[in-house]
């Protein structure tokens, strides 16, 4: 989700084998880690490995919970932000920070990857809540899908420590046929990164940043979030 992860597509690699797990006795996923060499993967912080290098079992979720600490719109990006909501609004809709946030993760076996779902709180209304899926699969070896149709290849980097996602193309189903969108039907470049918050948040939080970037009109949208893991909650009393 700073300055913008540069990163360039290329071929799948193969997954390599682990060899110093960091998974706490886990499932060991290597979808990510395959997508990233292997000295850059050590430089990541040992919380960022653990969260991206964890299989979630068939039923289970990974569970977020956090408040959006940042967030700037251009005019532009306010309006790409509201054209969105034509596909689902997978882009932010909340101008002010401090609403309150969860982010869940659930294995997706069938769609070969992850679902991931974000609700954020708004001031009016009912909270928003954006649906994506990641699958590892397409020409970079990973893809996010947003709704109706539309989706976008990802390449993954890592640059200064920071785990960084970003667009490559995007694209539409159409009778079964996928066709890439030119330049002016999209936003513009989407990076997310996730790094550890830093000594002002509690320990094990990370913050989730997301920028748009387009070509002729620079910054649309950025929104900074920061999130911990979610605590069991507490079962006492329950009938």
């Amino acid at each position: 989700m700073g300055s913008t992860v540069s990163v360039s597509a290329r071929s799948t690699p193969e997954p390599r084998p682990a060899r110093a797990p960091d998974t706490g006795g886990d499932l060991l996923d290597l979808r990510f880690r395959a997508l990233i060499p292997e000295r850059d993967w050590a430089g990541l912080s040992p919380a960022v490995r653990r969260r991206f290098g964890k299989r979630l079992a068939q039923g289970t979720s990974a569970v977020y919970v956090g408040r959006v600490v940042a967030v700037r719109f251009s005019c532009l990006g306010w309006l790409a932000a509201q054209g969105a909501r034509l596909i689902g609004g997978p882009l932010p809709l909340e101008r002010e920070p401090g609403r309150a946030s969860v982010v869940t993760v659930t294995e997706d076996p069938e769609g070969g990857g992850q679902v991931w779902t974000r609700l954020y709180a708004r001031a009016c209304g009912f909270p928003q809540v954006i649906h994506s899926a990641k699958r590892f699969a397409g020409p970079t070896g990973l893809e996010e899908h947003v709704g109706a149709g539309v989706g976008m290849t990802l390449t993954v980097a890592v640059m200064d420590g920071v785990l960084g996602f970003r667009s490559g193309r995007y694209f539409a189903a159409c009778l079964g046929r996928r066709v890439y969108l030119p330049d002016w039907l999209t936003p513009g470049a989407l990076t997310v990164t996730h790094a550890e918050a830093g000594s002002d948040e509690p320990i094990g939080a990370f913050r989730f940043t997301l920028d748009i970037r387009h070509r002729w009109f620079g910054r649309l949208i950025r929104q900074e979030a920061v999130f911990r893991d979610a605590e069991p909650a507490d079962q006492e009393g329950v009938a």
